[in-house]
């Protein structure tokens, strides 16, 4: 793998950037109305495709059938739906009218999602399907601003005077107020300004009610050119997502397409990923942390479990890789030896992993949690960059990430072009820059507490910078801990390592505040136990009983014993307890973008956690 030669940034694409998300959209239409804008899956096995004209035309008519509603410039309009084309469609025409998205999980629980739609002051809901559309019937009473609801898949009412009405109708109605009106769309973004609000996306939140977070036009707008600005991507590029689009992380990536114009295939079934991938053979992607440490610990113990021959012309082979990552990172010249073998190790090993990712990966890129070193490490000695980047949905999801050409594995990179980081007295990173948001929605004490003097913003993040201006994150600052004996301790820290020494390993929480020693509860990756018990005379056995086992518990052991021997004695696990079930979103053990509810999750083991200090 040759490693990129660092271009200038372009900062006129940034200083000269559109009003509005709508604006750009119509742009890129303009700009590239035959190239293909979508890939999604038609149902029956095989991918439709959209150019940026018909995407145009679809989202043409959606806006002018918002408008016919009677939707105004920056009133919220709100979509309840998983990751799919229909999603984006509906987004970028309620940017394309003037109007700002709401975002809803559709993991959401009813009463939440009431509270949302009723705190956003929401006219409009797209929903996914009677599923949705059933949560806002439930509470019809507390939602008397919701005067339509589009459904994707679901069922229309009956009647003259419909509630709930399907996309195609909605169509229908812009058609039909274009015949009278055809420049409306184009009227209605003339007068959006960058400071126009342009989404209200609830946090999901570790802990507490969602805050919804208020992103201007300029915002998002920024974040699109600030990737053009950077170059890492250019038109030949195909992306596959998956991510939750009600997260920043995915509504980043929407808004980076539209400024650089690749292709998208989306599709949000989280267990067609690897399928999608081998098939869509995608130039990079968006991930969570959790899909690449799962990647990771399928192949190792895979081959783990070949033995002989086969996983030890693995082991060398990943070594030699890493010898090459490591040379390559340090910018120390490669020996001619070290190159042969390397090629050697490449044909026979290196590029086979790399196929199994569609073979034609340029990096993939990682964020709304910390990634482990060695995972970044293992994958980067298989010849795929993973890109680490870091941002909050408060600075619309992208304040800085690593470069194809300069990467620093266990930071989170340089600062986006326009944005800057500085870290507080106390160790917290404060980030200023145009992505920034306005505030939160309806909570002016939390505004203030967050958005500090001369637009700084307090992140609640503890990191450092390195003299490259690299930002490298420590922990969450409320999750740190000091033990009983006054030693601090970064838990995320520890529970990156431990998802690099662990392939089975889904889920660690360390554990330890004013303890004399820490602890930790951990879950398995239910594929990997299922795996394991079938080599290990279990087959058949529940999870519960396989992670319960003796067996189980001492090959657990030793990873943690391994893990052990790269901490601080101070932060090393004593005792640690396997839970018989893996975290999951449904549990509220988890966001719906992957990330650990630590403290719900504490709270429900309390009395495990106690036992392990008797």
């Amino acid at each position: 793998m040759v490693t990129p030669v660092e271009p200038p940034i372009d900062t006129d694409s940034i200083e000269n950037r559109l009003p509005s998300m709508g604006a750009v959209f119509l742009a890129r239409v303009r700009e590239t109305p035959n190239a293909e804008a979508y890939r999604f899956p038609d149902g029956s096995g095989g991918w439709q495709s959209r150019t940026w004209a018909q995407t145009g035309d679809e989202v043409k008519r959606i806006a002018a059938g918002l408008i016919s509603l009677g939707v105004e410039a920056e009133q919220r309009v709100a979509i309840a739906s998983s990751t799919r084309y229909e999603w984006i469609a509906a987004d970028l025409a309620i940017v394309s009218a003037g109007a700002a998205t709401t975002t809803v999980y559709p993991s959401t629980m009813a009463h939440d999602v009431a509270y949302i739609l009723s705190d956003s002051d929401s006219v409009v809901v797209f929903c996914e399907d009677d599923a949705q559309v059933a949560k806002l019937r439930e509470n019809r009473d507390k939602l008397p601003d919701v005067s339509t609801v589009v459904t994707f898949d679901g069922t229309p009412d009956d009647g003259d005077d419909p509630w709930v009405i399907t996309l195609a109708a909605l169509e229908g109605l812009g058609e039909k107020y274009l015949d009278e009106h055809p420049s409306a769309v184009e009227d209605r973004l003339e007068a959006i300004t960058p400071d126009h609000l342009a989404t209200l996306i609830y946090t999901s939140g570790t802990t507490g009610r969602p805050k919804g977070v208020r992103l201007t036009n300029s915002a998002w707008t920024y974040e699109g050119a600030a990737t053009t600005a950077q170059k890492q991507l250019d038109r030949s590029d195909v992306q596959f997502l998956w991510l939750p689009l009600a997260h920043s992380f995915g509504k980043v990536l929407l808004a980076s397409q539209l400024q650089v114009g690749f292709v998208t295939a989306v599709d949000g079934r989280i267990d067609k990923i690897v399928d999608n991938i081998a098939e869509i053979r995608p130039t990079f992607m968006g991930a969570a942390p959790r899909i690449f440490e799962k990647a990771y610990g399928r192949i190792v113990t895979m081959m783990a479990d070949e033995g002989g021959v086969k996983a030890k012309l693995f082991d060398w082979a990943i070594g030699v890789g890493l010898e090459v990552s490591r040379a390559r990172r340090d910018r120390v010249s490669i020996s001619p030896l070290l190159k042969a073998k390397h090629a050697v190790a490449d044909k026979l090993v290196l590029s086979k992993v790399r196929e199994r990712f569609g073979g034609r990966v340029k990096f993939f890129i990682s964020g709304s949690a910390p990634l482990s070193y060695e995972v970044a490490e293992w994958f980067d000695a298989v010849g795929i960059i993973i890109l680490e980047g870091y941002g909050l949905t408060e600075t619309a999801a992208g304040s800085s990430l690593n470069r194809p050409w300069n990467y620093k594995f266990g930071t989170v990179g340089p600062p986006f072009p326009g944005t800057e980081f500085k870290i507080a007295d106390d160790g917290e990173v404060l980030v200023r820059g145009p992505g920034v948001m306005d505030g939160y929605h309806n909570m002016e004490a939390e505004t203030s507490a967050t958005l500090l003097d001369d637009g700084w913003l307090a992140t609640g993040d503890i990191g450092e910078l390195d003299d490259e201006g690299y930002l490298r994150i420590t922990d969450r600052k409320k999750d740190l801990f000091k033990t009983s004996g006054g030693k601090y301790v970064a838990p995320a820290h520890i529970e990156g390592i431990f998802k690099g020494v662990s392939p089975l390993a889904s889920q660690m929480i360390v554990h330890g505040d004013q303890r004399n020693y820490c602890s930790a509860i951990i879950t398995l990756d239910a594929d990997e136990v299922a795996e394991w018990a079938s080599k290990n005379a279990m087959e058949g056995k529940s999870y519960a009983e396989v992670v319960s086992s003796d067996a189980m518990r001492e090959v657990v052991q030793g990873h943690v014993d391994e893990l052990n021997s790269k901490l601080n004695r101070w932060e090393t696990i004593k005792k640690f307890v396997i839970l018989d079930h893996d975290l999951s979103i449904e549990r509220d053990e988890l966001t719906p973008s992957l990330k650990l509810k630590r403290r719900v999750v504490e709270d429900k083991h309390r009395d495990k956690l106690d036992a392990l200090y008797e």
